[in-house]
């Protein structure tokens, strides 16, 4: 299998005058394609600040992140916001999408930053829009739509420029249970029809009993590795 994702003894530090506060410290994991991987723990356990390193938004104190084999540690800024750009898809649990452009718009936005603006790519984009039930709403306003239809415009905008690795912050967090199962099993079928890694930071137990992999944080460190039954 191909590892897309590799963390190398990886650590990060934050300094408050002469106070050192470690938040992730020696951690050590692979990701092949096509898993998905489930990240658990409390509050403060490190969760978000990893997947920004992941992501290259942070830097590590020590150790690499590995995607696709590129080390982020030897990029530049520029060359990893562009390696962001093209290979990672974002779920946010706040939607993210930008209110002055339509439900279309936000979804070709991936494609326009990486220069793919044929009308293949045009048409991609709806049948997207059309997979996750809302291509009627393609010229909607984002504050025209619920919070759960927000949340599958973002899923498709995450797929849509075919990256390698699909990040989701508890995607489910500012949804009620029920829109939020139902966004949880539209992102599993979506991203495992297309193949893609997901890596995900979610307290749902529906998801949990999806997962290939649960990694659980605490203190910062990796303390279990799980593959449910």
């Amino acid at each position: 299998m191909t590892a897309v994702l590799e963390l190398l003894n990886l650590s990060k530090s934050y300094w408050e005058g002469e106070t050192e506060h470690r938040v992730l410290h020696g951690l050590t994991a692979t990701v092949q394609k096509g898993e998905c991987v489930v990240l658990l723990g409390r509050s403060g356990s490190g969760k978000s600040t990893l997947l920004n390193l992941i992501a290259g938004i942070d830097f590590p104190s020590t150790g690499e992140v590995k995607i696709n084999g590129i080390s982020l540690t030897q990029l530049s800024e520029e060359d990893r916001t562009l390696l962001r750009r093209r290979h990672i898809g974002f779920v946010f649990q706040f939607f993210n999408l930008i209110p002055t452009l339509t439900v279309e718009e936000n979804l070709l936005l991936p494609l326009e930053l990486n220069g793919r603006n044929s009308p293949a790519e045009r048409a991609h984009a709806r049948n997207l829009l059309q997979e996750v039930g809302l291509l009627e709403r393609a010229q909607s306003s984002p504050d025209e739509l619920s919070g759960g239809e927000q949340q599958r415009v973002a899923i498709a905008r995450a797929l849509v420029h075919d990256p390698l690795l699909i990040l989701a912050d508890e995607p489910t967090g500012n949804l009620d249970l029920e829109t939020g199962q139902r966004v949880l099993s539209l992102l599993d079928r979506l991203t495992k029809q297309a193949g893609k890694t997901l890596i995900m930071v979610t307290h749902s137990p529906e998801v949990i009993g999806q997962a290939d992999r649960i990694l659980r944080l605490r203190s910062g460190g990796l303390v279990a590795e799980e593959f449910p039954q």
